[in-house]
């Protein structure tokens, strides 16, 4: 009896068994949100899923002279920011290339293989879901010298229009040279249209290929975003091209406007007078002809400077804020860029303008008194710095803060001690034209005038402040010792933080409402683009342990400590 009940028993066990087995299976498919075919375990939006990054590789640097801001030095912040937003390092992906033809070409052959169905799994064999996948893309830009100089994150735009312009132009202008040269028989006429003509033939063939790339580029990344991938745009925009999101980072007037706001607040300019104004000089290099020997676009030093007068326009209209050489007045307005532009591209070009500008009087005067200078970058600040001790000025910045001295900025950059601030006394009315000595008897005039013409020059030749951008680690020490009052950089660590939590929202199907970060903008002419942004950084001496050592930016001995 007992033997008969036994099989039975064991079978229903089984049975049992069997059924709890795919019961857990179903619930762990689930739980997993995956779909099984053919031995393959496609992810969906419940994994943190893929990120391909696409950036330019940075040029050569054979010294120190090259700014923090660059693509390097951004991608390791993004994979830490990545890893620990929960995403694999296996599914991170780091592509770089020199040109924009090979950019356009090493993204095409990505997305056309993941939906292709060949390298679409991970090393666990699992296939990665279009909708799981995001593309961070930095298109390859052409920057001139001049705005190389602030670094690799100064946003630009991509258009396919432009280009087409210029061919158009340059067809229109062969046609009118060989007119030209069919109403001349000269020799000399023929060479230099031959000439005029090859270059202008290099130039239609760079402008054909740059718009090729363009093409290429911006069909590769359509098809990503109709396949589900999701595309970001990070730096630069595409005229025409709505991505998903776009990162914004520095851009001229965001430059101009830093610089110029740091100077107004250490000057208190809210407190000067017309009797005691405040002395201020712009330099704005830019590049004028390229390497092709045509004009260089000029965008950038009319936008840095429209963001520069936006902060002092109002000062030199009052009268409170004047420029030693006269490049700005109270007349000038926002599209005077050029009143105060330079080619910066010719060796020494920088010290001989600033030497023009801060001219003497006279062969034995006292140095031309000035209290800040905007250089616009690092390498331009190098210069003036070099410039203004052969032109005899002395101090340092620290000196503006009596009460911080050079060892005080070094031990609190070392973690010794604080810095104690105090407030620079300067009288609304300057020396030479305060009245208040009317009554006082002739000897003690003449002690005070003596007192007063020393105090003048002291005044004349004291160090001005000088601001930069870009966080040159040649830079450093001079921030260190007061000689460049300060510098900019972008907030790398911040802004790798918010793009890798977008690239997880965008993978999990979610938008970027929820972000503090993110605010809709317009982005190459499409309107409601949700961008990614901060606020720049603006570093001195003070500040300098918290914003570039503290995070790993620079070390101590970068800074010449």
């Amino acid at each position: 009896m007992v033997f008969t009940r036994r099989p039975a028993a064991v079978l229903t066990a089984i049975v049992a068994a069997c059924a709890m087995a795919i019961s857990l299976t179903a619930c762990t498919a689930d739980a997993n949100s995956q779909d099984t075919a053919d031995d393959r375990t496609t992810v969906t939006s419940s994994a943190p899923g893929v990120v391909a990054m696409f950036t330019p590789s940075d040029g050569i640097t054979l010294n120190q002279q090259t700014p923090l801001n660059k693509w390097a030095k951004l991608t390791p912040n993004l994979t830490k920011a990545l890893t620990s937003a929960g995403f694999k390092k296996g599914d991170i992906s780091h592509t770089t290339s020199g040109s924009l033809d090979k950019q356009s070409r090493a993204i095409q052959d990505y997305v056309v293989n993941h939906l292709s169905g060949s390298n679409t799994t991970d090393d666990a064999g699992i296939v990665i879901s279009p909708d799981n996948i995001t593309l961070l893309v930095a298109p390859v830009v052409e920057a001139d010298a001049s705005t190389r100089q602030y670094g690799d994150y100064v946003s630009q735009e991509l258009s396919t229009a432009d280009t087409a312009e210029g061919s158009d132009s340059t067809d229109s202008s062969d046609s009118s040279n060989s007119s030209d040269s069919s109403d001349s028989s000269t020799g000399s006429d023929s060479t230099d249209d031959s000439s005029s003509n090859a270059s202008k033939t290099v130039g239609d063939s760079k402008n054909a290929a740059q718009a090729e790339a363009v093409d290429r580029l911006v069909s590769s990344l359509k098809l990503a975003k109709e396949s589900g991938m999701h595309v970001v745009l990070m730096g630069n925009s595409i005229k025409g091209y709505k991505p998903d999101a776009f990162v914004r980072f520095s851009d001229a007037q965001a430059i101009g406007k830093l610089q110029a706001e740091k100077i107004v607040s250490k000057l208190e300019l809210s407190k000067a007078s017309k009797d005691n104004p405040k002395y201020i000089e712009v330099l704005m290099p830019y590049t004028a002809v390229d390497e092709s020997g045509e004009a260089s676009d000029s965008t950038f030093a009319q936008e840095a400077f429209r963001g520069i007068w936006q902060v002092l326009g109002a000062y030199y209209q009052k009268g409170v804020v004047e420029s030693p050489s006269g490049t700005l007045n109270g007349n000038s307005t926002e599209d005077d860029w050029q009143s105060v532009a330079y080619d910066a591209s010719k060796e020494g070009s920088t010290a001989k303008v600033l030497d023009a500008r801060l001219a003497k009087a006279e062969e034995h005067a006292s140095p031309t008194r000035i209290d800040g200078i905007i250089a616009m970058n690092d390498y331009i600040a190098s210069e003036v710095v070099t410039e203004l001790d052969d032109l005899g000025y002395t101090g340092s910045a620290a000196d503006i803060n009596p009460q911080i001295t050079i060892s005080g900025i070094v031990g609190n950059i070392t973690g010794k001690k604080d810095l104690s601030r105090s407030d620079v006394p300067d009288p609304i009315k300057s020396p030479e034209k305060d009245d208040s000595a009317d009554s006082t008897d002739s000897a003690d005039t003449q002690d005070d005038s003596t007192a007063t013409d020393k105090t003048d020059k002291t005044k004349d030749s004291q160090w001005p402040l000088v601001t930069g951008y870009g966080a040159y680690v040649s830079n450093i020490p001079s921030i260190v010792n007061g000689k460049q009052w300060m510098t900019g950089i972008e907030d790398r660590q911040t802004l790798a933080e918010n793009i890798a939590e977008a690239c997880a929202l965008l993978n999990k199907g979610q938008t970027l409402t929820s972000m503090s970060s993110v605010r809709n903008t317009e982005v190459g002419g499409k309107k409601k683009v949700p961008t990614i942004s901060g606020p720049l950084l603006a570093v001195s001496a003070s500040n300098l342990k918290v914003t570039l050592i503290d995070p790993g930016y620079i070390s101590l001995a970068d800074a010449g400590l």
